[in-house]
């Protein structure tokens, strides 16, 4: 059985779509097998995965109803014993990074993920995204493991749960929190830049921030429903405001007349309730 397998969806992104399949067939590693799904693209997307297909271990265009609904597809095409879903944009950083992974991997974790790189648009610049070695609760309050640069064993779609079609934008964010922290499914941060990170994806999009953290308290009411105050809790201390008191606190005088503001407010505010 392969060990990897690597898993694009894509739709009406031809130039993305390129990008990743070159980015994919420069490894100087190629014991992996590569799926590509795309969902009936009408940009030149069909031809181009036509024109590749011979380096495809499986690949189809079709309508979908979805990201997800295509990643499930990739899934159940899938043979290898670790999936990683590069969709379309996103790109391995260098040709030798899955030599680098399969050397990593010994198939005794269940989901091993590794660090990003993206372009700052504002700094103009390409920066590094590193992930915690530990994850928590108060981790994926605000963030997510990378599906670009997570390495799930396939079985675990199995045993856990194959992506809720139901969720537009964050049904990733919702099978890893379900897995390790629900299920308690083992991992591990590998200490290598995996791929580069394509920010015009949906759930980079800041206008679908109001639709993500709808999603999120979805799954929390359906996997978590009696954390999810304490969710709302650490989302609020993890804010930018809070942050902020945090920094000040750190300065003797500013943080003094900081109290002494917020003493003089609270005289004119009810009573808290403890």
């Amino acid at each position: 059985m392969t060990k990897l397998s690597i898993i694009t969806i894509n739709f009406n992104e031809r130039e993305g779509l390129h990008k990743t399949i070159t980015s994919v067939l420069s490894q100087n590693f190629t014991d992996f097998e590569f799926i590509v799904i795309d969902g009936n693209s009408t940009d030149g997307s069909k031809e181009l995965v036509h024109q590749y297909q011979d380096h495809f271990a499986y690949s189809v265009s079709e309508p979908d109803t979805g990201i997800y609904n295509a990643m499930n597809k990739g899934i159940k095409a899938a043979t290898g014993d670790y999936l990683l879903f590069l969709n379309s944009g996103d790109g391995l950083v260098s040709s030798t990074t899955l030599s680098e992974i399969n050397q990593a991997i010994d198939g005794s974790i269940d989901i091993y993920y590794g660090d990003l790189v993206y372009f700052d648009a504002k700094k103009k610049k390409m920066q590094q995204w590193t992930f915690p070695n530990k994850l928590s609760l108060g981790f994926f309050v605000g963030y997510s493991l990378p599906h670009q640069a997570s390495f799930i064993r396939r079985t675990l779609f199995e045993s856990v749960s194959m992506y809720n079609e139901n969720l537009k934008i964050a049904s990733d964010w919702e099978f890893f929190m379900n897995a390790i922290i629900n299920k308690n499914a083992s991992y591990k941060h590998l200490d290598i830049v995996v791929s580069e990170y394509d920010l015009n994806g949906i759930s980079s999009n800041p206008y679908n921030e109001e639709r993500v953290n709808l999603e999120k308290n979805q799954s929390l009411q359906k996997y978590f429903p009696m954390m999810v105050d304490d969710y709302l809790i650490i989302r609020e201390l993890n804010s930018k405001r809070v942050k902020n008191l945090l920094y000040i606190k750190q300065f003797r005088w500013p943080w003094k007349l900081l109290k002494a503001v917020s003493n003089f407010l609270l005289l004119f505010l009810p009573k808290q309730k403890i």
